[in-house]
């Protein structure tokens, strides 16, 4: 029996970024193309290596303006789990910690350090199996090997934390900004129940999920109609 102990594992701060593509109507990820070894050209999560000066909290924001430029506060983000398989990364012993962070914008990428590409994927579900794609570029998340280290993994890890939480603390909700129409929280919960929104009735929606809303006004009228109200969460 291998008792050696590792004194000095690697610890890496991965993070699941989320925001909502507006012209797609669905939620979205973060993905950078890496730029060196190990898995030199594989897509993988955006991730830093933890500093000796900082938590791991404070290396999250800072990987988030290192790789978009974009400064947001703690409540932003929220810790997702630990991932320790001694095979995680080929060569050495790397601990992750996993944040999930919501962005109610999108701001135009440019890859940072370590990586030579930056593409946000948008999440559709195909015959009960989550894909990400972009372009011409699919991946669907049943396949460990199709990203860098166990990064299918943290992102299903993800998916699950997101989708058990939706009926009572849907803090996914974030990413549609301030305040949103019923509509475009059904596009979320959609996405996240591997559902279509025809199949999420709004009535029902709205009965169901009225205690964790807050009516606050109605939105812009863009088309001929009563405009639909608006929304911020409770929680």
């Amino acid at each position: 029996m291998d008792s050696k102990i590792v004194a000095r594992p690697l610890v890496t701060i991965t993070n699941v970024i989320w925001s909502f593509n507006t012209e797609l109507h669905r939620p979205q990820l973060l993905l950078i193309k890496r730029a060196d070894e190990p898995l030199k050209g594989k897509w993988a999560l955006p991730e830093t290596l933890l500093r000796s000066h900082e938590s791991a909290d404070a290396a999250c924001i800072r990987l988030i303006d290192d790789k978009i430029g974009l400064q947001v506060p703690m409540s932003s983000t929220e810790q997702l789990a630990t991932f320790t398989d001694p095979n995680r990364v080929a060569g050495s012993r790397a601990l992750s910690l996993a944040y999930m962070t919501y962005l109610p914008s999108t701001p135009k990428l440019h890859p940072g350090y370590g990586a030579t590409d930056a593409q946000w994927f948008t999440l559709s579900a195909d015959q009960r199996k989550y894909v990400i794609s972009h372009d011409r570029q699919q991946f669907i998340l049943t396949t460990p090997s199709d990203l860098a280290f166990d990064h299918v993994q943290i992102i299903n890890t993800a998916i699950n934390r997101i989708k058990n939480k939706l009926d009572y603390q849907p803090g996914i909700l974030h990413i549609l900004g301030d305040s949103f129409t019923l509509r475009q929280a059904r596009e979320v919960f959609a996405a996240f129940l591997g559902t279509t929104l025809d199949k999420i009735d709004n009535s029902n929606f709205k009965k169901t999920h009225n205690h964790l809303f807050k009516e606050v006004g109605t939105a812009s009228l863009q088309h001929s109609g009563r405009p639909p109200k608006l929304f911020k969460l409770n929680c």
